[in-house]
């Protein structure tokens, strides 16, 4: 009687046992079901991280309503200078597509995109451009095969905005259509900057169609347009300029009578107020002509913080200030 006995004790405790189990499952299951703080993968969206904010908007723009997109670097940071935090590593490692410049524009970052792109689509927007339109970057002294600096030719951008569009449509084909409607829209407004930027260089005289620059960004924008384009330091900013460049870009400058020169958002001053000195001295005066947006946009819900209104306040700051 008494093994009996234990024996329907034992059994009332594992049937117990079993229906809490049963219970506290479903209980999870619900709360998962219903929680309000899915990730973005769970609502049907593409998580995206971008590097500078160039890419950034583009990605907003042809992605739409079907990517989340994150993007590490914002207004005024150097790309050139930039090293990935331990939270930029874990928005890299989330993402389900990474998109990069290239051509060692992320300098300090490659290892990070060779990593990641062991696992995860990696891209960088840089790569379907042909190599014999890229300006080469040990003409200026640099360890980079290629200048990077390829969003000032706007022909080239487009490349990079079909880049992207068919890296999203291979790896979310349900919203292809989607990806490429907005990409043609976007691909008009690229061409109409393209030709709008032509016209308005083309109204400054031609012997003053000379851009000197902080740093080596603009020559992109100079061989696409038509401009002499002459930077304090080298295609990176991780090169200083020396006294001989001052010297010797002053010399440029009073001998050629340029009347401006122009600052960059990302790069510090110092440089190119010392070539304005230098000039000063030697009796010829000229003026910042304003402030451009070269390694980086403006800020966040400004017309500088997108691309095709970061090229605009650049080409009229430059036309007005050489014009």
């Amino acid at each position: 009687m008494r093994v009996q006995s234990s024996l329907r004790l034992t059994s009332r405790v594992q049937r117990l046992l079993f229906m809490i189990l049963i219970v506290g499952s479903l209980a999870v299951m619900s709360a998962c079901g219903g929680s309000p703080n899915a990730s973005p993968s769970e609502s049907g969206k593409i998580k995206v991280t971008t590097t500078v904010g160039m890419i950034t908007d583009v990605v907003k723009h042809i992605g739409g309503e079907h990517v989340e997109v994150t993007g590490l670097m914002k207004a005024g940071v150097d790309p050139h200078l930039y090293k990935a935090s331990q939270g930029d590593i874990a928005k890299l490692d989330k993402a389900d597509i990474i998109f990069y410049n290239g051509l060692h524009l992320e300098g300090k970052m490659v290892e990070i995109f060779e990593k990641m792109a062991k696992k995860k689509t990696t891209v960088a927007v840089s790569d379907n451009i042909p190599h014999n339109t890229l300006r080469s970057g040990a003409q200026n002294g640099m360890d980079t095969e290629y200048d990077p600096h390829i969003w000032f030719n706007v022909k080239h951008w487009m490349k990079a905005a079909e880049s992207i569009r068919d890296t999203l449509v291979q790896h979310d084909p349900n919203h292809a259509e989607d990806y490429r409607k907005n990409a043609d829209a976007y691909l008009k407004q690229l061409q109409q900057l393209d030709e709008e930027v032509a016209q308005k260089v083309k109204t400054i005289p031609e012997k003053s169609r000379v851009l000197v620059t902080a740093h080596d960004a603009f020559g992109y924008f100079g061989d696409a347009y038509g401009l002499k384009v002459m930077g304090l330091q080298g295609i990176s900013t991780a090169s200083e300029a020396g006294t001989k460049d001052v010297t010797d870009l002053r010399d440029f400058l009073v001998e050629n009578k340029i009347k401006a020169v122009f600052i960059e958002s990302s790069v510090p001053r110092k440089a190119i107020d010392a070539v304005i000195g230098g000039a000063k001295e030697k009796g010829h005066m000229m003026q910042i002509g304003g402030e451009l947006f070269s390694d980086a946009m403006g800020e966040e819900g400004t017309p500088e913080g997108t691309y095709i209104g970061m090229v605009r306040h650049n080409v009229d700051t430059i036309v007005n200030a050489l014009k």
